[in-house]
């Protein structure tokens, strides 16, 4: 059997956007083994009948002799397993992962790039993103290697500075979805409009960005729609603190619900899906559930977050960190059901046209075949 490692920052991340393409390509041939920081949800990988590795690593980056530790992991695992591929998720992973297979002559590599966050945004020119560049440079200046982009954007970002050639690059929108679980619900004809965002909490998410659209709209819409934020404080430098979220949210209005395992229901309970980021991303994973369920979209007209959104067809696409925009947009659809309906339909029609979890299993196999030859 084909050695396969999947690497990944944290284990939650795995199974919320990895787990159905691991159990597949397994299913398949390869013998599949998943690195990542186990943070209490091991034994739910292992219960898939996969293998996992704990990862030594920390996310928020801040100490280079843990950098290093965890690179030099990396290095000393692929050389005593010998891994014929190996799949790195997110650019941390991408960065010490991809050197470390390069170090060690591990035969094929598939670089996942799920967004990018501020390090490249467009106003951020520091020593460090220099050097990350010149790094990421140099661990992909090696044959067999292929990466996985969910926007232009960021595949542009790899070409443009001659990280890797054109015919290394491939396009798959986002980590999947299954049709079936998630499947189209229509809206509930009783009680409140209900306007959802789930995220993690950092402000480059756009929480106050909606929780400022709210307030503009509050005088006019209190007694007839709540705004539910869900997620879970952030370990990140740029989380958002606690106090300062509660100062913002009422509890009736702007509700702030925390960690929540039911995304699901909150999804079909919902009548709007909000989602303000300015943060570079991939291709949320909660953009694409929210088309899965037909519901329309109010989000931003930057990297990633456009990826799901047809202006005045599924949804709306509005201009960074612009509270009054976003405002006029939410009012759009509370006052007009029938649109808050069709847009529904057009965004499930847009989630089985891109994003159906089969589609993205095939391209993944489909680079896995061609690499492991």
């Amino acid at each position: 059997m084909k050695k396969l490692f999947i690497v990944v920052n944290v284990d939650w991340f795995f199974l919320s956007h990895r787990k159905d393409i691991a159990i597949s390509v397994q299913k398949v041939g390869y013998d599949v083994t998943i690195v990542t920081k186990n943070t209490g949800r091991k034994k739910d990988i292992e219960a898939l009948g996969l293998k996992v590795i704990d990862l030594p690593i920390n996310s928020r980056g801040e100490n280079i002799l843990e950098e290093l530790y965890t690179l030099r992991f990396l290095y000393r695992l692929y050389l005593r397993e010998k891994p014929v591929i190996v799949h790195h998720v997110g650019l941390k992973i991408i960065l010490w992962g991809t050197l470390a297979a390069k170090l060690s002559r591990v035969h094929g590599v598939v670089n996942a790039v799920s967004g990018l966050g501020i390090l490249f945004s467009e106003d951020n020119r520091s020593v460090v993103s220099k050097i990350i560049l010149r790094v990421l440079r140099f661990a992909h200046h090696r044959k067999n290697i292929n990466v996985i982009f969910q926007n232009v954007e960021d595949k542009s970002l790899f070409l443009n500075n001659s990280i890797i050639k054109e015919e290394q690059a491939f396009m798959i929108k986002g980590s999947g979805i299954d049709l079936n679980q998630f499947c189209y619900t229509q809206e509930l004809n009783k009680g409140k409009i209900r306007v959802l965002l789930a995220a993690r909490m950092i402000s480059e998410k756009g929480i106050f960005v909606l929780t400022d659209a709210a307030k503009l709209l509050k005088e006019r819409y209190k007694d007839k729609v709540e705004f539910l934020i869900c997620g879970a404080i952030d370990d990140n430098p740029m989380a958002i603190k606690e106090c300062d979220l509660k100062a913002v949210c009422d509890g009736n209005y702007i509700q702030w619900l925390g960690y929540q395992t039911d995304v699901l229901d909150l999804l079909k309970s919902c009548n709007i899906f909000a989602f303000p980021s300015y943060y570079r991303e991939g291709i949320p994973k909660s953009l694409i559930e929210a088309t899965a369920v037909g519901r329309p979209i109010v989000t931003t007209n930057s990297i990633g977050c456009k990826e799901t959104v047809v202006d005045g067809y599924n949804g709306f696409l509005v201009p960074i960190k612009d509270s009054k925009a976003f405002a006029e947009k939410l009012s759009i659809l509370f006052e007009d059901k029938e649109l808050r309906q069709q847009m529904g339909r057009n965004s499930r029609a847009l989630a089985k046209k891109y994003f159906a979890i089969e589609s993205v299993i095939e391209k993944h196999l489909s680079i896995y075949n061609r690499l492991s030859k």
